[in-house]
């Protein structure tokens, strides 16, 4: 079993002005996204190519919250949009839980407009080494969101996790990641960036 890279969540406090304020400073054109009524969240996207988005996500305020924690740890979230989590796409994601020897969250079965997927959200909302292992997709019905979106330029140039637990992590996913574009590095704090390439420079998030 091996995980690809599906999209990266850009976490921000308002969705309408994370937007306003990353248009504004890089040029970002997000598009598209819709509302997740189990999580109680909503979201804008680019497109990074045929399989891969970049997502902007918020907790929506016309949607009462889960029962639970909502994913990617947004209760907790505070401050300047920035880089929160990343996602991996399986074919199988009963296998691929299967094969990984710690809980990475239960598996949710959700859906936005004909989209469907399967997908895991731990019960605390936090993923393993500190929300630095990617939560896990298994897309069902509808396609995929980066084949709605229109072609704007931009790739995902690097994706780079800062952690104290840099080499638990790193052996953790070597069985089941292989992305030259991945770096993990020891630090004093858990952190996430991405590096995107646009039509008028280098971004960083």
């Amino acid at each position: 079993m091996m995980m690809v890279l599906d999209h990266v969540a850009i976490a921000a406090e308002d969705l309408a002005s994370a937007e306003a304020e990353l248009t504004a400073a890089h040029g970002l054109t997000f598009q598209g996204g819709g509302q997740h009524m189990d999580m109680g969240t909503h979201n804008r996207l680019i497109g990074l190519g045929p399989s891969e988005y970049l997502e902007l996500i918020t907790p929506c305020p016309d949607i009462p919250a889960p029962s639970q924690p909502r994913w990617f740890d947004l209760d907790r979230f505070s401050g300047a949009p920035r880089a929160r989590s990343w996602v991996c796409a399986v074919t199988d994601l009963d296998a691929a839980l299967a094969q990984i020897p710690f809980p990475v969250g239960k598996v949710w079965n959700l859906g936005r407009g004909d989209l469907r997927w399967r997908m895991t959200i731990p019960e605390d909302g936090i993923l393993p080494f500190d929300g630095l292992f990617p939560a896990l997709i298994e897309w069902q019905s509808g396609g995929h969101p980066a084949t709605r979106l229109n072609e704007v330029g931009v790739r995902l140039e690097a994706l780079a996790l800062e952690t104290p637990q840099a080499e638990a992590l790193r052996a953790a996913l070597a069985p089941l990641f292989a992305d030259t574009r991945l770096s993990i590095a020891k630090a004093d704090a858990p952190k996430i960036s991405v590096t995107l390439a646009t039509e008028t420079g280098t971004v960083v998030l």
